[in-house]
């Protein structure tokens, strides 16, 4: 049995799609909710383990989430592709560069860290602004690599006719933005007691997974619990689809916790 030392504590920064909820200028019954758990912030999740924390995505509402849940530290930042809600709020990182007085290791694909330096380039280019954010820039490749206590193993998944990468830690996996896991990447999953994966809307998407989609991969990897994230208003309120769902199954929530 592990120690609470020892167990990965998943915290969900945010759970919205790239839009958020409530969506700016929306009127619909979802975005207009007085439900806490309808209030959702770009999706982002912090994974804590014996006193490190690490962010996998840091986008729009990074600064507000490192507030809220007074993130007082963060070892690596991890991302899953190069999408603006997932990234756009790289610039807030230069708070942790002055608080702590060290730079910050960053993690991605070498596509996600060139769509970075291509976005950003005052962070990266000679004679750079000096209050930029400091980053180190680590490219990883779809085998396991280790950042601290934290083993990870990619799982490559398509989101459209983008490669984006989900992460498998130990009995945890973690995947968002997709639309097709391939059946060699799904048997990464496999096995995964707690699985997080997205679940747009009800609706086919022509890059993200739709709630059948997503139940359909569940059903099959048979986990046993799963948290549906990257939802937008049109899934519906919180407290009506959260009702509907198979055993086991739940919809995740901005400032939920679990461990693993």
């Amino acid at each position: 049995m592990l120690n609470a030392e020892n167990k990965l504590k998943i915290t969900f920064l945010g759970t919205g799609t790239s839009t958020g909820v409530p969506v700016v200028a929306c009127n619909c019954e979802v975005c207009t909710s007085n439900d806490a758990r309808d209030k959702r912030y770009r999706t982002s999740v912090m994974l804590s383990r014996g006193g490190s924390n690490i962010i996998i995505d840091c986008g729009p509402d990074f600064r507000i989430q490192m507030l809220k849940h007074k993130v007082d530290d963060i070892n690596a930042v991890l991302f899953t592709h190069a999408h603006r809600d997932h990234i756009a709020g790289l610039d807030d990182i230069r708070a942790f560069n002055f608080i702590l007085h060290k730079s910050i290791d960053i993690y991605g694909s070498q596509p996600t860290l060139d769509a970075i330096k291509e976005q950003f380039p005052y962070i990266f280019t000679p004679g750079r602004y000096f209050g930029a954010p400091q980053l180190n820039l680590h490219p990883i490749t779809n085998n396991p690599f280790v950042i601290g206590d934290f083993n990870f193993t990619p799982v490559q998944v398509m989101h459209q006719e983008m490669k984006v990468f989900g992460y498998r830690i130990g009995d945890f996996t973690y995947i968002t933005d997709a639309n097709y896991i391939s059946p060699t990447e799904l048997e990464k999953i496999r096995g995964s007691k707690v699985i997080v994966i997205n679940a747009l809307r009800h609706s086919r998407h022509i890059s993200h997974f739709s709630l059948n989609e997503s139940l359909e991969i569940l059903n099959d990897l048979k986990p046993e619990k799963a948290y549906l994230t990257h939802i937008s208003h049109f899934l519906g309120k919180y407290d009506e689809v959260e009702h509907k769902l198979p055993e086991g199954v739940h919809l995740a929530y901005d400032g939920l916790q679990i461990e693993v």
